[in-house]
């Protein structure tokens, strides 16, 4: 058993190159997902209907539609509205458009929590439209999305496994050539599980360090929520002291 691991690791090269190409285009998508989700967060927000209808609409359909199909049809139908993109770029256009429906609602959802009175408060200072949203809203919306966000990223590193299925040499698809070329499946996929994990977790390791970093106070909650508080918010609450029994 551990001489069919040890063979299975010769090819541990191979796993770092697809691993850093899997980030890369992950890091890629995110970027795009970013802008995308802001504009479409100030668009949904915009008191003019011709900017929130097109933006209603991309939230809706993307969120609606399989990410799966989405790959599909910027791979193998943009093509032929003249649009020609490499696997990678296919990719990363997917990657980011789908979750950018996301981050426009976590975004909407942000900038509505900071209260009106910042804005107030801005106004009085005179300060502009622009400037009030650049320095007083945005970093407020930022710090109370910001565990949200990183869900995201973390949710692109793990849905990048989807481009294997258009030819991109990313974890999963390099996986699956090892193991077409090795018949080591136990091993070959136990692997690529790992690196998931070790980049996964990296990401909200450094994602943890700069949200301390560039939020001031720093933030005190993780990025990453703990997988029973969900649970235990479901829990009925527990009783301050023993029920007395009637006389």
């Amino acid at each position: 058993m551990f001489a069919d691991w040890s063979y299975a690791l010769r090819d541990w090269p191979t796993y770092l190159d697809a691993a850093w190409l899997t980030l890369k285009l992950s890091l890629e998508a995110f970027a795009l997902a970013f802008a995308l989700g802001l504009a479409g967060a100030l668009a949904r927000r915009s008191r003019f209907a011709v900017l929130r209808a097109p933006a209603a609409v991309y939230v809706e359909v993307i969120r609606n539609t399989p990410v799966l199909v989405q790959m599909f049809v910027a791979y193998f139908a943009l093509p032929s509205a003249g649009l020609r993109l490499s696997p990678v770029q296919a990719g990363v256009l997917a990657l980011g458009v789908n979750v950018g429906a996301y981050l426009t609602e976590i975004f909407r959802a942000g900038i509505q929590a900071v209260p009106r009175g910042q804005r107030e408060a801005a106004r009085v200072l005179a300060l502009s439209p622009a400037r009030t949203f650049a320095h007083v809203v945005l970093p407020q919306a930022l710090r109370n999305v910001y565990p949200a966000v990183v869900n995201q990223l973390v949710q692109i590193i793990l849905g990048s496994s989807l481009l294997s299925a258009i030819s991109v040499p990313e974890l999963t698809g390099t996986a699956m050539v090892i193991n077409s070329r090795t018949l080591m499946t136990v091993q070959v996929f136990g692997i690529a599980a790992v690196l998931y994990l070790v980049l996964t977790n990296a990401v909200v390791l450094v994602a943890g360090l700069v949200g301390r970093a560039a939020f001031k106070p720093p933030l005190q909650t993780s990025v990453r929520p703990r997988p029973l508080s969900a649970v235990r918010r479901l829990l009925p609450a527990r009783a301050s002291g023993p029920v007395q029994k009637e006389a």
